[in-house]
């Protein structure tokens, strides 16, 4: 059975994917047989056939190395770039909780760790008709404890607080931040990860640099992060 842990986001393009990527490929340098899942993926492109590709999956795949199937990475993949709520409603295929449970589940039969990209931001809604699932549906049905990816510009002190006030309102474990877009030199980047560790009482764990390609986190504390 895999350890696992959920990749959330203080919002939509903070840089989720991209940090993936780079926590996937860490597992890759170790030899450790890892894997990558997401429950949901809006705003894809279709290839000359007209086949849907997902487009975050097959980025974590070829930035981290993995060798997971591309097919295994995500049960619902679609093509507006909306939340898959919207999508679905748009072009059919609601999400089913079983069938997210389903693929997560056989994933963790074959991989020794499995890291979960959530969609959006926490509050995002995966199926919204005459039944409603939300991203956190998912994060309880498999008890995950998860790391919030943020930007370090402008703003993110309030999207960090607020991201994790609602997570802890809703019985969400939240084991740390990571910073993307970080700038060492910029005042604004140093004070923002100050703020934010003294309003939360949570580490930022990594900051990551425009175009970093590894990340600055120990191998060790890493894996220390999945359950």
């Amino acid at each position: 059975m895999s350890k696992n842990l959920f990749i959330t986001g203080t919002g939509t393009d903070m840089g989720k994917t991209y940090v993936t990527g780079l926590i996937l490929k860490k597992f890759q340098e170790y030899g450790k047989k890892a894997a990558y899942y997401k429950a949901a993926m809006s705003g894809n492109v279709r290839d000359h056939d007209g086949k849907l590709i997902p487009g975050d999956a097959v980025y974590v795949k070829n930035s981290s190395g993995i060798r997971q199937p591309v097919e295994e990475m995500c049960p619902y993949v679609y093509e507006t770039a909306v939340s898959p709520h919207l999508a679905a409603k748009l072009e059919g295929n609601p999400v089913e909780m079983k069938t997210v449970l389903q693929g997560f589940d056989g994933l963790c039969d074959q991989y020794e760790y499995v890291t979960v990209e959530g969609s959006g931001g926490i509050l995002c809604p995966l199926r919204y008709d005459t039944q409603k699932i939300w991203l956190e549906d998912f994060i309880k049905a498999r008890q995950f404890q998860c790391l919030i990816v943020a930007d370090a510009g402008l703003g993110t002190i309030n999207s960090v607080v607020l991201t994790v006030e609602y997570m802890r309102a809703h019985s969400i474990p939240v084991k740390g931040i990571i910073f993307n877009h970080y700038n060492e030199l910029d005042t604004l980047h140093r004070d923002n990860l100050f703020m934010c560790e003294q309003m939360t009482g949570l580490e930022v764990l990594a900051c990551v640099k425009k175009d970093e390609q590894n990340l600055n986190l120990s191998f060790a504390r890493l894996e220390e992060l999945y359950v």
